[in-house]
């Protein structure tokens, strides 16, 4: 397995230079104390636990994986311990309100962390990772009652918590879910279902568990109008905050799965379990977006945090292993062969990796600055960030996913036949790597988000206000040392608008053809998207070398890979334009019965 080293000098390149969050958090009220420097002292010490207490335990629990037994579920070794610590150093407090125990820093910085935990160990993350989603979602649209009893347990990272929606013959299609909640004479309600797929549903590292769980009242209207949210604990917790009985909720098994396997994914049986309407009746998805918005971006940071374990681990093998000679001429002329990073091809791989990794971490900080910015901004400051927030949430879900996961394919790749054996760890990026393009909507799901609901269902707007932005960017920066992005960045942004339009004019007259474009159309975006971030880390690069500022060598770096993003990556979006303006009658005109022929 790689040995994981955080990379804290991009981190900060994004953080301070391309994004300036510190002069970001200046200007919103609360968050004036995340000075660049304090955010640095936070992320070295995040970076210690990192390397030093996870990535050790990341290929040795994909070995152990969990055990299941009626009285629970075990975790591998080392797991518990590693959470306790992770407790006690009060990282789970870390971006949560100091009202209910937090200390108050920026979302950013939560992420930030998690990128760091999630690459040296991504298993391990998917236990504390949940809670913050049921953090917000109690913070959202709780009671006052519900926050006090829950939060100041969930915040110190005493408790954990889930989110309960998937059934076995409902994943995405929500409106199908039967799990059946009863009122009491109390006030609560008895939860009587069965969830599947339930990241950390049980596990031996926290006291308590929180789940967030979606049901039907008795005389609930039929489909998605139909569900309400409910908060159902492990054990019942007393009016004084201790513990009580156990909750009639148990999980029935653990998956057998392709990876993350240190990971326990539960199947939940909710047994007239008692638990808690969160908000108004029926209005349970609608709050539970709360909850799901912040998975999706806590998913793209998966598709971030394998990109960048597997270009560390093929770096320090491309730059070892010697097999054959460079095409121009020896480059290591005393010894028996070149190292293989000489060869174009392999050259090729690790720029995707690294181009790849590179770019999605400055579009999900700046995501997750957005979300800052939405809690704490003014009211016209704020709407403009939630806007580009939901046109952007969707691309960084799947977009980032799918080329993270192609990364971690380059790893193996330039590992050749020991990329397939599991003693060297890269097999495992790309097992851990697969799940992330399925849950919290898969890339389908997210197309049709973006295309649908985002763009179409907008009008536009909300496309054109992220598009305005870049055009904004590029008119300020269309100069002779950075043209070589802004010419083909201006066009891909004028061409994304057309498209748009065109593939809402076709359908209008046939909804299928908004079905048929919609995968292809979120990977152009995502391509364009990433070119735009691209583009502002060569505009800072390029001013930092004119000055002679900083670290020569690393602004090199920079400017190379974004030229090699624009030349070689991003004409790739020219093969979704051309498949997406196909249509929908390559897809749909075959008759069902052909497909077994």
């Amino acid at each position: 397995m790689p040995e994981y080293k955080a990379p804290l000098r991009d981190i900060r390149f994004v953080i301070d230079e391309v994004l300036d969050s510190g002069a970001v958090y200046q200007t919103l009220p609360g968050y004036e104390e995340a000075t660049p420097d304090l955010m640095a002292a936070i992320i070295e010490e995040g970076a210690k636990f990192a390397e030093g207490v996870l990535s050790p335990l990341n290929q040795s629990g994909d070995e152990e994986g969990c055990t299941w037994s009626e009285d629970g579920v075990k975790t591998p070794a080392g797991f518990p311990e590693a959470y306790k610590q992770f407790v006690e150093n009060g990282w789970p407090s870390l971006s949560a309100d100091p009202e209910f125990g937090g200390q108050g820093m920026p979302n950013m910085l939560g992420i930030v962390i998690n990128e760091m935990v999630g690459t040296a160990n991504w298993s391990w993350l998917m236990y504390p990772g949940l809670s913050h989603g049921c953090i917000k979602t109690l913070e959202a649209h709780g009671s006052a009652e519900q926050k006090a009893q829950y939060l100041p347990k969930l915040v110190a990272g005493e408790w954990t918590g889930t989110m309960c929606l998937t059934e076995s013959q409902c994943g995405s299609d929500l409106g199908l879910l039967r799990t059946k909640a009863e009122p009491q004479a109390d006030g609560s309600y008895a939860i009587t279902g069965t969830k599947i797929f339930i990241s950390a549903g049980e596990h031996d590292m926290a006291e308590n568990i929180v789940h967030i769980v979606l049901a039907r009242l008795p005389d609930a209207p039929e489909g998605t109008k139909g569900i309400s949210l409910f908060v159902v604990p492990k054990f019942n917790v007393n009016e004084d905050g201790s513990l009580g009985a156990r909750n009639a909720v148990h999980c029935a098994s653990i998956e057998k799965k392709m990876g993350i396997k240190a990971s326990a994914t539960c199947v939940m049986n909710f047994d007239g379990a008692t638990g808690y309407l969160i908000g108004e009746p029926n209005r349970g998805l609608n709050l539970m977006f709360t909850f799901m918005n912040t998975a999706r971006i806590g998913t793209a940071i998966q598709g971030l945090a394998h990109a960048e374990l597997s270009y560390q681990g093929a770096l320090a093998y491309a730059r070892e292993r010697l097999a054959m000679r460079s095409l121009s001429g020896p480059k290591n002329p005393d010894g028996p062969a070149d190292p293989i990073i000489v060869h174009p091809d392999v050259r090729r791989m690790l720029l995707t990796q690294k181009a790849i990794a590179e770019g999605s971490r400055a579009m999900l900080y700046y995501l997750a600055m957005l979300g800052d910015v939405v809690d704490r901004g003014d009211e016209e400051r704020a709407k403009q960030a939630d806007d580009l927030m939901a046109l952007l949430t969707p691309i960084a879900k799947a977009f980032v996913t799918e080329a993270g996961f192609e990364a971690a394919n380059h790893g193996v790749q330039i590992f050749g036949g020991h990329g397939f054996i599991r003693e060297w760890g890269m097999e495992q990026i790309v097992r851990d790597a697969r799940i992330a393009m399925l849950y919290e909507g898969t890339t389908g799901i997210q197309a049709l988000d973006l295309l649908g609901r985002k763009v179409l269902g907008s009008g536009g707007k909300l496309l054109t206000a992220f598009t305005d932005q870049v055009g904004e960017f590029i008119a300020a920066h269309d100069d002779e040392p950075v043209v070589e992005f802004m010419d083909p960045l201006g066009r891909y942004k004028d061409e994304w608008l057309t498209l748009s339009l065109a593939v809402g004019e076709k359908a209008m007259a046939n909804a299928d053809e908004a079905g048929a474009a919609a995968v292809d159309y979120l990977m152009y975006a995502g391509y364009v998207t990433l070119g735009y971030f691209w583009a502002r880390m060569a505009v800072v690069a390029q001013a930092k070398l004119a000055a002679g500022e900083g670290d020569k060598d690393f602004y090199e770096a920079k400017l190379h890979t974004a030229r090699f993003y624009f030349q070689r990556l991003l004409p790739r979006a020219d093969a979704h334009r051309a498949a997406l303006q196909s249509g929908a009658d390559n897809l749909m005109a075959m008759p069902e019965a052909l497909f077994a022929l």
